[in-house]
């Protein structure tokens, strides 16, 4: 079984696991506190910095989650030119499952999709994460590079 890792640069490698271990730990604090979480995502810059983004879609209290995605990727696209990888992440169902979903992508033109089955936390039980599985994306950012 091939793994995007295969077709992955080290530097690509070395970015993308950068922001898994980023946006990881983030929604995962999000998911014990709230029980939930909006999309939010994380970028890596030109010289390395990671920053975690998050985006307004101005439609009020509770916009939809995919009109929030919608504007981390239009925001991402738009800065593009300054970035080498980005991390787009958002609280999922997958069949029975609650799930983190964080899309990848790197400049050099790779982009899986992480997912990672929770169990949410009750009567003060941790937020309990399950086995990470990856697949192969779609690039949303960087399209013309590929």
């Amino acid at each position: 079984m091939t793994s995007w890792r295969d077709s992955a640069t080290q530097s690509a490698q070395d970015d993308l696991d950068g922001l898994l271990n980023l946006v990881l730990p983030h929604a995962e604090d999000l998911l014990r506190r709230r029980g939930e979480f909006y999309p939010f995502g994380a970028t890596v810059s030109m010289d390395g910095t990671t920053a975690l983004i998050g985006a307004d879609p101005g439609l009020g209290r509770r916009p939809p989650p995919d009109q929030v995605l919608a504007g981390l990727y239009q925001g991402v696209q738009g800065d593009a030119a300054s970035l080498r990888a980005a991390a787009f992440v958002a609280d999922v169902r997958v069949g029975r499952s609650d799930a983190i979903r964080v899309e990848l992508e790197h400049r050099d033109g790779v982009a899986p999709v992480v997912l990672v089955p929770y169990t949410p936390s009750r009567s003060n039980r941790p937020v309990k994460l399950g086995s990470m599985s990856a697949v192969a994306g779609e690039p949303r950012v960087w399209t013309s590079l590929t």
